[in-house]
């Protein structure tokens, strides 16, 4: 699409005049093959020729180099950033763990582009704890005793994700897509409101895990031993780089069940939402017996999730965002 708005001097205007940035199709031999890239040029709006603003070649360059590897399935500058964060490993260690060349991280870094084998070997890393651990293990001897443990106990807390169902992952993931900030307490409260949606809608739950009635309203508890660490603060976690794309193994129907609840409970805090779960019958009903502020890892039935949710459905009709929204207004 056309962006207006913009002025610069227009060589064969001689004067400054207002442009416009559109789409152009290239085409560019790399390596004795032809590859098409979309480019970003400015359009003289009064003589429609191109001219020449600050900073187009430089987004030029960029935007050839990503398509270029998209192309070719290199990866990205932003996965080997990722990589480095999930290991928590430097450039030199990181590129002796992989065998490389101690600096080889270092120069893709700064813009050049791997082979497509040392390429495969970073995805793989990327994607693979039990590959990374072997490549560590491999190459051990190569990097100081401090970096070496500091990745492996990276590697062991990634596994630990995999302590919930790839569902589960799936909806975390995309949780975190639509949501700039996420709190540990939110985010069990957003799947506890996932699932009682889901259970209203499609008549099943969106994944497998029970919840508990905990003192501070229902908990996951795999997934709060997973941000534990993060207590009270928004969730920021290289770890997620991993389960990149796994959203798409949910579909549109889960999708839209997620999104409902984000833009309806994910307008509130966590706090607000724990109250919203200490209203409902659910919680309440799990935690009869125990007094306020006593722990406790009574599980909230599945069936009462989908009893309760059911019934409210029938009253405020979840399928949509204005009956939601209802819903928690008159809770609240």
């Amino acid at each position: 699409m056309a962006e207006k708005g913009r002025f610069d001097f227009c060589t064969v205007c001689r004067k400054d005049t207002a442009y416009t940035l559109q789409k152009q199709n290239i085409t560019k031999t790399i390596k004795d093959k032809k590859y098409t890239f979309s480019i970003t040029v400015a359009v003289c709006d009064e003589c429609g020729e191109e001219m020449s603003v600050p900073g187009l070649i430089d987004k030029n360059i960029q935007e050839v180099d990503e398509q270029y590897r998209t192309y070719e399935g290199i990866v990205s500058i932003e996965d080997i950033e990722n990589l480095m964060k999930l290991y928590k490993i430097g450039k030199g260690p990181l590129s002796l763990a992989l065998g490389f060349g101690e600096v080889t991280i270092t120069r893709y870094l700064s813009g050049q582009i791997p082979s497509k084998e040392y390429s495969d070997i970073i995805r793989a890393a990327l994607s693979s704890t039990t590959y990374m651990r072997e490549k560590l293990h491999k190459n051990k001897d190569k990097i100081a005793a401090a970096a070496y443990n500091k990745a492996i106990n990276a590697a062991m807390q990634i596994e630990n994700l995999f302590s919930v169902s790839d569902k589960m992952l799936s909806v975390i993931f995309h949780v975190f897509e639509r949501l700039e900030e996420v709190t540990p307490l939110m985010l069990q409260k957003l799947l506890y409101f996932i699932q009682g949606v889901s259970y209203a809608l499609d008549g099943k739950p969106m994944f497998p895990e029970n919840c508990q009635a905990w003192v501070h309203g229902p908990v996951y508890p795999e997934v709060y031993n997973m941000f534990r660490d993060f207590k009270y603060n928004p969730i920021e976690d290289a770890r997620f780089a991993i389960f990149e794309g796994t959203e798409d193994e949910l579909t549109e129907n889960e999708k839209r069940v997620i999104d409902l609840v984000v833009n309806t409970f994910g307008e509130y805090g966590g706090k607000v939402l724990e109250k919203i779960t200490h209203s409902e019958a659910p919680w309440k009903n799990a935690r009869k017996g125990y007094g306020d502020g006593i722990p406790s890892n009574e599980p909230i039935s599945m069936e009462s999730i989908k009893s309760y949710y059911v019934e409210k459905n029938i009253k405020y009709d979840f399928s949509s965002e204005g009956g939601l929204k209802k819903y928690i207004r008159e809770v609240l």
